[in-house]
C-alpha cells in the first residue's frame, strides 16, 4: 500500500477541521488564495499591533476543540502555524492498518485470531492528541462515534473487549484471513506533577501492560514518539512487537532499522520555517506570502504540495508524511532545512528585529530535539534574534510571567501549555 503525501491527500482528503473553506495554496493548480487581513483590531499600536504567531498548539477550546477565534483574531497580524492534525492521525492510522494487513499471521503472537494493540495518549484535552486516536480507531475499526465525533477517550483495560468507548474491528489480511483488531488498553500518560505526554509514564504503563496481559499485545501504538520509544526500549523491541508513534524525532526514525516499525513525520522544516517567515514579512511589510507560496528575493518557496492554509481558522498547516522501512533513510536527521527554503535574506534589505519565542514545555522532545534545533537555523537565515524560552509543561505562569517587558520585542511566537490559554499571552499585549 503506497502512503506517500500525494496519495494520502489524494485519496483521503486534507481532513482540516474548520468549519470554513480550506484554502488550498495553489493545488490541482488553482489559484492560490491569499490570507485575508482581517479581523483583530483596526486600530491597534504598539505591543497590540506587533506580530503574533501561535505555534503547535493551536487556541482552541481543550474540551469540544472549538477554535478560539478571539485570539486568532487578537490583531490583523495574529496566525497560527502547525500540521493538519486530521491528516496527520489518519495517515497514522492507515500506517497501522497496512502493517497489520501485510503482518498479521506474524503478528499474532498467540494464535488467537485477535490482533491486539495498546494506546498510549498523550493529552485527552489536547486536539492532535485527540485526532491521532480518533485516526488509529477509524482505520483500525475499533471507533465509537457519540454526537457525530469518534470517541477518543483513553479506555483503561480492554482486554475482554466489553468497553463501550470502542468496539473490535475486523480486517482481512493480505493473505486472505480475517482477525479481530482489538485496543487491549489506553491511557493518558500524565505523571504526577500534571505533565502530559510523558514518556516515563509511558515505559511504566507498558511494563504493567505486559505484566498483565503481554502475550496479547501484537501492536504498540503512541501519540508521539516520545512515548512511542519508551515503550520500544521498554518492552516491545526485545519482544519484537511493532510500535508507531508520531513526530519522526531523529531517535525513532533511526529506530526503524531496529524495528521501530514507524512514525509519521509533522513535516517540522516547514513548520519552523512558517512560524519565523511569518514574523519575517510582517516585519518587511510583505505580501504574507512572500517566500511561502511566492519566492522571496533570495529565491526561498515552500512547494504547494507541503502545506495548506485556512484563510476562516487564520492557519497554516504543513501537511504529514508516513515515515516506514521503506523510506527512513530520508529522515534520519530531522533537523535537516526544507531543500528550496535555506537561503540568507540580505540584512541591509531585512533588517534584524527581535522575537521573544517560547517553548512549553522544554523537556519535550520534538520541540527540544527537532523543532528548536530547525529554529535556531532560520533564525540566522532570516535575520531575527529569537529568546528562547523553555516552559515546564504544567503551568502557563512559568512563561508569562518571563515577559514582563513585551515592549524591548518587535513580535512574538508563542507554543501555549494549554490550548485554552491564548488570552493569558495577548492581555500582556493589549
Amino acid at each position: 500500500m503506497d502512503l506517500t503525501r500525494r496519495n494520502f491527500v489524494k485519496v483521503c482528503g486534507l481532513g482540516l477541521a474548520g468549519a470554513g473553506t480550506v484554502a488550498l495554496v495553489g493545488c490541482g493548480g488553482e489559484t492560490a488564495e491569499q490570507p485575508a487581513e482581517e479581523g483583530g483590531d483596526a486600530a491597534a499600536t504598539g505591543n497590540a499591533a506587533k506580530p503574533v504567531i501561535f505555534f503547535n498548539r493551536q487556541p482552541s477550546n481543550s474540551t469540544t476543540g472549538e477554535l478560539d477565534m478571539d485570539t486568532l483574531t487578537f490583531n490583523e497580524n495574529t496566525y497560527y502555524v502547525g500540521f493538519d492534525a486530521t491528516q496527520g492521525g489518519d495517515l497514522q492510522g492507515e500506517m497501522v492498518l497496512a502493517h497489520i494487513k501485510a503482518h498479521a499471521a506474524e503478528l499474532d503472537r498467540n494464535g488467537d485470531g485477535i490482533i491486539g494493540y495498546v494506546l498510549a495518549v498523550g493529552d485527552i484535552g489536547h486536539n492532535d492528541s485527540i485526532a491521532r486516536t480518533r485516526g488509529t480507531r477509524k482505520a483500525l475499526g475499533t471507533a465509537v462515534e457519540q454526537d457525530g465525533n469518534i470517541v477518543s477517550d483513553p479506555v483503561g483495560t480492554n482486554t475482554d473487549g466489553s468497553s463501550t468507548l470502542v468496539v473490535d474491528g475486523k480486517v482481512t489480511a493480505d493473505d486472505g484471513k480475517e482477525y479481530i483488531i482489538r485496543e487491549l488498553a489506553s491511557q493518558e500518560m500524565k505523571n504526577q506533577s500534571g505533565a502530559t505526554w510523558d514518556a516515563a509514564t509511558a515505559g511504566n504503563a507498558i511494563g504493567t501492560w505486559a505484566s498483565s496481559f503481554g502475550d496479547q499485545i501484537d501492536v504498540v501504538v503512541s501519540n508521539n514518539d516520545g512515548m512511542g520509544m519508551s515503550m520500544f526500549n521498554a518492552w516491545s523491541k526485545e519482544n519484537g512487537v511493532p510500535t508507531f508513534g508520531y513526530d519522526a524525532n531523529s531517535d525513532a526514525v533511526a529506530a526503524i532499522a531496529e524495528g521501530y516499525a514507524g512514525t509519521i513525520s509533522q513535516n517540522p522544516a516547514v513548520q519552523a520555517y512558517l512560524t519565523l517567515r511569518l514574523l519575517r514579512n510582517v516585519f518587511d511589510g510583505a505580501d504574507i506570502n512572500t517566500g511561502i507560496a511566492t519566492e522571496d528575493d533570495a529565491g526561498n518557496v515552500i512547494a504547494e504540495a507541503d502545506y495548506v492554509y485556512n484563510e476562516d481558522e487564520r492557519s497554516y498547516y504543513a501537511m504529514n508524511i508516513a515515515v516506514t522501512a521503506e523510506n527512513y533513510e530520508q529522515y534520519l536527521d530531522a533537523t535537516t532545512l526544507y531543500s528550496t527554503a535555506q537561503s540568507q535574506l540580505d540584512e541591509s534589505a531585512h533588517p534584524n528585529k527581535s522575537v521573544w519565542l517560547d517553548i512549553y514545555n522544554a523537556a519535550d522532545n520534538f520541540l527540544s530535539a527537532t523543532y528548536q534545533p530547525l529554529l535556531e537555523k532560520y533564525d540566522d537565515l532570516l535575520n531575527l534574534t529569537v529568546e528562547y524560552i523553555g516552559g515546564d509543561g504544567q503551568t502557563e505562569a512559568n512563561i508569562t510571567n518571563r515577559l514582563g517587558n513585551p515592549d524591548q520585542y518587535d513580535g512574538f511566537a508563542i507554543n501555549m501549555v494549554k490550548t485554552d490559554n491564548g488570552a493569558s499571552y495577548t492581555s500582556l499585549l493589549a
